[in-house]
């Protein structure tokens, strides 16, 4: 474990500049630098390094963070590896003080485990050379189309006929029994013997993001019905399958450059498609898709395009895809080769241009899709076409993203010539219970937290309709109640950016005070604790509660912000790189920053957010007391404590609001 005291030298070192410098071209523009990102395909620079704060972040795909971000987005490194990379080139010696006797085990035993998974990749790979590997597995690759430098690059081999030919071969490498089997290579006999679980198969290895070899799927070559075509790699600590994706480490940088994932099923449709030069396409390996297969796509891309084959099984996998795709906020396409073809017969049999031409001329989106789909099975039966148009509809209620819910609206509202309210309504009421359903499972999730914790769970929030405009949260993280959202974010913004700083109120003020000026975070902590309330969005609370973990240590601004912005919980860097990204790198406002210095702004806007906050809690609360008053029944006394408790809170709303209508 990397010594903090060594991490803040990491961190104070790098410079992001010379960080990014060198893998990027930067051009100086005023203050800062710009360039093409080198996370997506663009010819017009929106990718900006801002020297001043520390930060890179791109207008056209989003990505944005720190040095330490950088390094591991664009070299797919852990966190403590990304610091070692700048620690080497920072001339820093990374001394890593002791962890914990199970720590250790636990790491050695992770890295144990991937050791064994090389050695049998290696084995395999290199019994395809051998004269059985090249006589049956080489000469089934090429009998696929497969050549040699596709075959090396994704590391295909051969299972020899023995059942225990792996299993010897690492024992005489010195390997340990206990590995083989943890990693699913070897299973143990009844008689106490190690046998191979790959035998007489052909091995298509799976990689990790990082390009390890973390399992293995291995395919008869013999056309016996009875013996079972494929043999897989068990779930293991370092392989879980549904959240693997085949062909991702040879993928991920296309996907990034041409901020698109094509989303196949198979290895060989993998194989034949890079092969072919068309090299942004992964596979879900024969698996249903997963959610944790959607997000991993999404760390390198919004964008997915499904190619699956056009017979009945493989329609039915694209349009349950669309929907898994459509609510983890990403954009999804499909398109379906002709019936008889998949991904690996159709790249086979066309050119590069060809291929890519059809897939661009045969992208639908899903109401395209769904329509040309189902529209056949309606019919000119009115209610199975009202029923696909309701299908339609659910599924649009999927989309997180409430401006584009409305752009899909109008799509199908013109394709099937439906009053858009009827389709707003029925898309509000499916977004609304798919609502209500997160709010249960959040609150759950709470509790059981709070049991963990040994503390009260915190009030349950009544949730605002998002169907107008939804608060943005980072990418890949998700907001318990987006209509206090905002508020949090803004107050958490002002935490980090200006925490330490003292409010300077005029003698005049409330909130002037005859001691010491309150710091930005002393004053916002304070009010929040004096109404009993604290920060509902998990995320948002996560990054509260660090700030001030560190601010009572007695650090600096600078200091809190650089370990929030490096630091290694993700979510944390994520939500701490979005609150300090400007919106633009040179804005009118900072004109008019330059006109009002920064204790005024403070001054002016820090009280007026808090109380904003405050009025928005009182809504919820609000919101509340009327549902209990509603659904009270004959019980008077509930009726009357409710109706004091909404008068009460009526009244503190009324004098928030004649506090902002002052500031």
């Amino acid at each position: 474990m990397i010594p903090q005291e060594t991490v803040d030298r990491i961190i104070d070192a790098a410079r992001i500049e010379d960080v990014v410098g060198d893998f990027v071209s930067l051009k100086r523009r005023g203050a800062n630098f710009v360039a093409c990102c080198p996370f997506h395909n663009e010819k017009t620079p929106s990718f900006y390094v801002s020297p001043a704060k520390g930060i890179f972040k791109c207008f056209g795909c989003g990505k944005s963070g720190t040095a330490v971000g950088f390094v591991m987005e664009h070299e797919s490194l852990p966190y403590v590896d990304a610091l070692r990379y700048l620690a080497r080139k920072y001339g820093i010696e990374v001394v890593e003080k002791e962890v914990s006797a199970e720590e250790v085990i636990k790491r050695q035993r992770h890295e144990s485990l991937l050791l064994v998974s090389e050695f049998a990749a290696g084995f395999f790979r290199d019994s395809l050379k051998g004269r059985e590997g090249r006589a049956i597995g080489y000469e089934y690759f090429r009998s696929r189309g497969l050549e040699d430098e596709t075959i090396e690059k994704f590391g295909l081999g051969w299972a020899p006929l023995s059942r225990h030919a792996l299993a010897d071969a690492a024992r005489d490498a010195g390997y340990k029994e206990e590995y083989l089997i943890d990693t699913g290579l070897c299973v143990r006999r009844d008689d106490g013997t190690l046998s191979d679980r790959f035998y007489d198969r052909v091995v298509f290895p799976i990689h990790s993001v990082a390009g390890r070899p973390i399992a293995f799927g291995c395919r008869t070559l013999k056309t016996d019905k009875t013996v079972a075509k494929y043999v897989n790699s068990p779930e293991t600590d370092i392989y879980v399958k549904s959240k693997s994706l085949y062909g991702i480490y040879f993928a991920k940088n296309e996907m990034s450059r041409q901020d698109k994932c094509l989303l196949v099923e198979g290895y060989l449709d993998v194989l034949s498609m890079h092969q072919l030069g068309i090299t942004n396409v992964v596979a879900s390996s024969g698996t249903s898709l997963t959610v944790e297969q959607i997000r991993l796509m999404k760390r390198f891309t919004e964008n997915v395009t499904i190619i699956y084959d056009g017979d009945s099984a493989g329609i039915h996998a694209a349009l349950r895809g669309i929907d898994l795709v459509l609510k983890e906020g990403m954009n999804v396409k499909v398109v379906l080769l002709p019936d008889g073809d998949d991904p690996d017969s159709y790249s086979r049999k066309h050119t590069l241009e060809e291929v890519t031409a059809f897939i661009a001329s045969h992208e639908q989106d899903f109401i395209e899709f769904k329509s040309d789909i189902l529209i056949g099975e309606a019919g000119d039966d009115p209610l199975k076409k009202a029923n696909l148009i309701n299908d339609i509809a659910d599924t649009i209620a999927l989309i997180p993203d409430a401006v584009k819910r409305s752009v899909y609206l109008d799509v199908c509202s013109k394709k099937f010539g439906i009053d858009q309210q009827i389709l707003f309504d029925r898309v509000s009421s499916t977004r609304g219970g798919i609502l209500a359903e997160e709010k249960k499972q959040n609150d759950a999730r709470r509790a059981r937290e709070a049991a963990d914790e040994g503390r009260q769970p915190a009030e349950t929030q009544t949730h605002r309709s998002d169907y107008v405009s939804a608060p943005s949260a980072p990418a890949g993280l998700t907001l318990d109640d987006i209509y206090l959202a905002p508020c949090e974010k803004e107050l958490l913004g002002f935490i980090v950016e200006s925490g330490t700083d003292s409010l300077l109120f005029d003698r005049d003020s409330e909130y002037f005070d005859e001691g010491d000026p309150v710091s930005v975070a002393e004053f916002i902590d304070s009010a929040l604790a004096a109404d009993d309330f604290q920060f509902v969005n998990t995320i948002y609370r996560k990054v509260y509660d660090a700030y001030f973990r560190m601010y009572d240590e007695g650090l600096s601004q600078m200091q809190i912000r650089n370990r929030l912005m490096n630091n290694e919980d993700k979510e944390i860097e994520a939500v701490t790189s979005d609150l300090l990204v400007d919106k633009y790198m040179i804005t009118v406002e900072d004109y008019r920053n330059a006109l009002t210095s920064k204790s005024t702004m403070l001054v002016m806007y820090v009280p007026k957010a808090v109380m904003t906050y405050q009025s928005r809690r009182l809504d919820e609360m609000l919101n509340d007391s009327s549902a209990r008053l509603e659904t009270a029944g004959d019980d008077i006394q509930l009726q009357m404590d409710m109706l004091k408790r909404i008068d009460m809170l009526n009244r503190l709303k009324t004098a928030i609001n004649n506090k902002l209508g002052r500031v």
